[in-house]
């Protein structure tokens, strides 16, 4: 039996989830070779020739040709800012909310830029942002930025499924980021 496109999706973006961890865990061979592969996926972003970087643990996965380009610019993106799984339905649009947080208003118009690319110039911008992601150490859910991606520059690109992921991501720039939890005081009692 085969697997679906959803499941090589999710098996693929655990995959450099585990990258992040094993670099990071501490057994001194196994932390060289996810290093290696990481630094491998950031030079796959650089260009045509260096992106056979990323071509055995992207194919490994079994992306639909259709969707090849996407996984690997996804690799690359994920090398530059790898980082720990995290739980939650977190679009590009909250990541880079959290970003205009740290960094304030300017942040807004590369975001803008960002919604208004055309297909093509669109992995651009995004490395550009993931690098500003990374250096402010703000999370991306690379398993949604996957999924959002093949719609944005996958073979069966829709004008009308596009504008909704950008409408997602812009929603989710502009709502009002959630109020932090308020902390249980203990109110002492009069006597």
């Amino acid at each position: 039996m085969s697997t679906s496109v959803a499941q090589r999706r999710d098996t693929f973006v655990k995959a450099l989830y585990a990258l992040h961890n094993g670099a990071g865990s501490g057994i001194p061979r196994y932390q060289s070779e996810c290093r290696r592969t990481l630094a491998r996926l950031r030079r796959s972003l650089v260009g045509p020739r260096q992106q056979s970087e990323a071509y055995e643990l992207v194919f490994r996965h079994d992306p639909p040709e259709s969707e090849q380009d996407i996984w690997l610019l996804v690799a690359g993106l994920f090398a530059t800012h790898p980082q720990p799984h995290r739980r939650g339905d977190r679009s590009l649009g909250t990541s880079i909310r959290a970003l205009r947080e740290k960094r304030g208003e300017s942040v807004t118009r590369r975001f803008e830029q960002l919604l208004g690319r055309e297909r093509d110039a669109l992995p651009h911008h995004l490395r550009q942002l993931v690098r500003l992601l990374a250096s402010d150490d703000v999370p991306v859910n690379y398993g949604a930025l996957l999924d959002d991606l093949v719609i944005l520059l996958g073979d069966d690109y829709r004008e009308p499924a596009a504008h909704r992921v950008r409408l997602r991501w812009a929603r989710d720039f502009h709502s009002p980021a959630p109020a932090p939890a308020a902390t249980a005081r203990t109110i002492p009692e009069t006597l």
